[in-house]
C-alpha cells in the first residue's frame, strides 16, 4: 500500500473520461488499497482513480461510516435535491455551492467483481455523485452555482 500524489489544478488531466475495469486482479486491489491510504492521509471523504492519474472507473468513499469501494459505479436512481458546499482534493482550499440529488442508488462491483448496490442520502449521496463525476471527467467546479469566499466556508 502507498500514498499516491493527488493531481491538483490540472483540468487537462482531470477532465478525461475513465475506462471500465475489466480485470479484477491484484493490480486493481493494489489501486483500491492505495486510494484508501491516500484518502485517509488527505483527510477527504472520497477519492477517484483519475485523481491519482489512473483512468479507471474505481473510487473509494468514507464519510465516517466505513469505507466504500466502488468499481465501475453507475447511478441507477436519484431523487430529491440538495444545494450545499462542496470541495475537492484536486482543488485544495476551493469550495462552491453545488446542487446534487438528496438520495442516490448506485450499482457497482466490489474488488472481486461481485455486483452490489449502495444507497446514500445527504453527504453520502453528494460524495457518490462527486466521485462518479470524476470518472466521467467532470470536476465539481463545472457544477458550481457560486464559488464561496473564505469567510463563507464552514469546515
Amino acid at each position: 500500500m502507498a500514498i499516491r500524489n493527488i493531481i491538483t489544478n490540472d483540468l487537462e488531466r482531470l477532465t478525461k473520461k475513465s475506462r471500465e475495469v475489466e480485470k479484477f486482479d491484484d493490480r486493481l486491489a493494489q489501486l483500491l488499497d492505495d486510494l484508501t491510504d491516500t484518502l485517509r492521509h488527505s483527510g477527504g471523504v472520497g477519492l477517484a482513480a483519475p485523481q491519482v492519474g489512473i483512468l479507471r472507473r474505481a473510487v473509494v468513499i468514507d464519510i465516517g461510516q466505513g469505507l466504500i469501494e466502488l468499481v465501475n459505479p453507475k447511478i441507477a436512481m436519484f431523487s430529491g435535491e440538495q444545494d450545499g458546499s462542496e470541495g475537492c482534493l484536486s482543488f485544495p482550499n476551493e469550495y462552491g455551492l453545488v446542487k446534487r440529488p438528496m438520495h442516490v442508488k448506485v450499482k457497482a462491483h466490489d474488488r472481486n467483481g461481485k455486483p452490489f448496490e449502495v444507497s446514500g442520502d445527504e453527504l453520502l449521496a453528494r460524495a457518490l455523485c462527486h466521485e462518479i463525476d470524476h470518472l466521467d471527467g467532470i470536476v465539481f467546479k463545472s457544477r458550481v452555482s457560486r464559488m464561496l469566499r473564505p469567510e463563507e466556508i464552514e469546515l
